[in-house]
C-alpha cells in the first residue's frame, strides 16, 4: 500500500477548494486538478484516519467508468496526466490518485438513482409506500429489488451538512435558478438540463449494473453529479459507481429481508453506530483492523469490477 494521503499539500497551484474526499485546484481558466485524497467521511463527519490507497481506488475505478461508458454521456477528463500540472516535487501527491479536468459549471443537484429498497429510501417506503414521492408496489421487503430504476434527486449540502431530497420539479427549478447565466445564448434551460442529466443517470446505473451483476456484485443505489459547458452540453463530473458513491453489495450474499453486507463505507457506519458517538465533529478514531477490512473493501470492489489488481 501507498503512505496515506489526508490532505494535499499542492503549492505551483491555486486551491480553491476541498471537499470531504477530494482537494481542487485551478490549473487555468478551463481546467482543474481533482486529487482524490483517502479521507473517509461518514455521516458526513470527515473522520481522522485515512483509509490507505482509498484515493488511488476511487480514481482508477472512477477511470475504468468514464471510459467504459463515455458513449452515453460526455465526461469531464481531458486527457493530461495530473504529473505534467504540478511541480516536480509534487508529483507524488498526484500520482495515480489525481485527474486532470474540463473546468464546468455544475448542475445544484446530486443525480441519485435506485434500483433497490434500502437505506433512506426504505425508511421512506415503509413510513409512505413511496420513496421520495414516487409510489412503489406494497409488500416490498427491506433490499428488495425495485420494477424499475427511480431517479430521486437531492441537494448538493456543503461540508459537514446533509443532502436533502427533493422532488424532480424543485431540481428542475433549481437548476433553472443556478444555470440562468451559464445558458444565456444558448436556447437551453436548465429545466431541460435537469431532465436530461436524469435521463442520462437511469442510463448510466442500468448499464453499470449489468455489467456489474455479472461480476458478482449487486449496485443497490449511486449517486451522480453533471455540469455543463459553454455550448450548455451535459458532462458526467466528479466521480462516477464507486464506494463512495454508490451501495455495492456482493451477489452471493444478497437477500431480501436483511440490509446485505457491502462492499462501500457501510463497514465503517455500521461500526460508528457501536460507538457513543452524536455523528457531529470531530470524528472519533478508528481501529486498525477497521481501517484494514475498509481498504481491503474498496480493493475487492475495484478488483472485482476491473479484472485487475490495484498497482
Amino acid at each position: 500500500m501507498s503512505t496515506p494521503l489526508f490532505e494535499s499539500t499542492i503549492k505551483s497551484l491555486p486551491l480553491l477548494g476541498r471537499g470531504k474526499v477530494r482537494d481542487i485546484y485551478a490549473v487555468d481558466a478551463d481546467k482543474l486538478l481533482i486529487v482524490t485524497s483517502d479521507r473517509l467521511s461518514a455521516f458526513d463527519v470527515i473522520l481522522p484516519d485515512p483509509i490507505p490507497d482509498k484515493g488511488r481506488v476511487l480514481t482508477a475505478l472512477a477511470n475504468f467508468w468514464f471510459e467504459r461508458l463515455a458513449h452515453v454521456v460526455p465526461n469531464q477528463l481531458t486527457g493530461i496526466a495530473p504529473e505534467t500540472v504540478v511541480a516536480a516535487g509534487e508529483r507524488d501527491q498526484v500520482a495515480g490518485r489525481a485527474l486532470v479536468v474540463k473546468r464546468l459549471k455544475p448542475l445544484p443537484i446530486e443525480a441519485v438513482v435506485r434500483g433497490y429498497v434500502i437505506g433512506s429510501g426504505w425508511k421512506d417506503y415503509q413510513a409512505t409506500g413511496s420513496i421520495c414521492g414516487i409510489p412503489l408496489p406494497a409488500g416490498l421487503k427491506q433490499a428488495a429489488r425495485l420494477p424499475a430504476p427511480i431517479f430521486t434527486p437531492a441537494t448538493k449540502a456543503e461540508a459537514g451538512d446533509h443532502d436533502e431530497n427533493v422532488s424532480f420539479a424543485v431540481a428542475q427549478a433549481n437548476c433553472d435558478a443556478a444555470l440562468a447565466d451559464a445558458l444565456a445564448g444558448t436556447g437551453k434551460r436548465g429545466a431541460g438540463l435537469a431532465e436530461e442529466a436524469r435521463n442520462a443517470a437511469i442510463a448510466l446505473y442500468s448499464e453499470a449494473a449489468e455489467y456489474a451483476r455479472a461480476r458478482g456484485i449487486i449496485i443497490a443505489d449511486t449517486k451522480f453529479e453533471f455540469g455543463v459547458d459553454a455550448a450548455g452540453t451535459l458532462h458526467l463530473i466528479d466521480e462516477a459507481l464507486t464506494p463512495d458513491s454508490s451501495r455495492f453489495w456482493p451477489a452471493d450474499s444478497y437477500r431480501e429481508g436483511i440490509s446485505p453486507p457491502s462492499f462501500d463505507k457501510q463497514y465503517v457506519r455500521d461500526y460508528l453506530e457501536t460507538l457513543d458517538w452524536n455523528k457531529k465533529a470531530p470524528g472519533p478514531r478508528l481501529p486498525a483492523e477497521v481501517i484494514a477490512h475498509t481498504a481491503a473493501k474498496y480493493r475487492e470492489a475495484y478488483e472485482r469490477l476491473t479484472g485487475k489488481t490495484l498497482g
